[in-house]
């Protein structure tokens, strides 16, 4: 298995896609880091499926710079090193420009955004050449017929997007991969929130399958990128959206 005994360390572990992939990455042999903000059942039933030798849960605020030094302290004293991150851990609220808080700005960008930065930052002193780093964006920042209350959204994801391309480049002498992925319509509880019925048919329909993703669909592709498989894709954002988004 190609991750056999690797270890990863996933934000936002415990719903969603990012439970999906450490639940897939274990299957190949992972040990995974399993960061949470509040699902403390979550995060600790996975612990006790994977087993205390291949899991650890973590509570951490994943767009805290002290929380993430703590994620990573944690991480490393349990594992001694980390070999891939995955930085799942984001929100999604429905803003428009004209209605944009202050508070929602600098709450989607410390989450979507400084958390991944930074998490990076306090994990590169352990992770040894051939570690990868992979960032989740969005579908949306590839759909020229995005709605207006994805905005704030999608700024944060062009963000992350940009950090993945310059990131790779300045990462590569250290033998280091960065990647990222961007889900299109994932049925997760984050996509869920705040859409009436008559919006989720709508996003259904972007697709020629008309449906939505599955987590476990976007998993997969995280898998691969996390692999030695993949490894000369560098710098790209990988678009996994059922043709939603061309």
């Amino acid at each position: 298995m190609s991750l056999q005994d690797k270890v990863v360390l996933i934000t936002g572990a415990s719903n969603g896609i990012g439970k999906a992939t450490a639940e897939r990455l274990y299957k190949e042999g992972a040990r995974i880091v399993i960061n949470y903000l509040s699902d403390a059942a979550s995060a600790n039933a996975m612990v006790e499926s994977f087993g205390p030798d291949r899991a650890i849960a973590v509570q951490a605020d994943a767009g805290n710079i002290d929380d993430l030094s703590r994620l990573v302290d944690a991480a490393v004293a349990k594992f001694g090193r980390i070999d891939t991150i995955v930085a799942s851990a984001g929100i999604m609220p429905m803003r428009d420009v004209e209605n944009t808080t202050e508070e929602d700005f600098a709450k989607c960008f410390d989450l979507n955004v400084k958390g991944p930065y930074f998490l990076v930052q306090k994990a590169l002193p352990h992770m040894p050449p051939g570690s990868r780093i992979i960032f989740i964006s969005t579908g949306i920042c590839h759909f020229s017929m995005a709605p207006a209350s994805y905005l704030l959204y999608a700024a944060t994801k062009g963000a992350i997007e940009q950090m993945t391309r310059v990131m790779a480049k300045g990462l590569a002498s250290k033998g280091i991969i960065v990647n990222a992925v961007a889900p299109g319509p994932t049925g997760t509880e984050l996509f869920y929130k705040g859409k009436p019925e008559t919006l989720v048919n709508a996003i259904k329909s972007w697709s020629p399958f008309n449906r939505l993703g599955e987590a476990e669909e976007i998993a997969n592709t995280i898998k691969f990128l996390a692999s030695g498989d993949s490894s000369w894709v560098v710098g790209q954002t990988v678009l996994v959206n059922g043709g939603a988004m061309l």
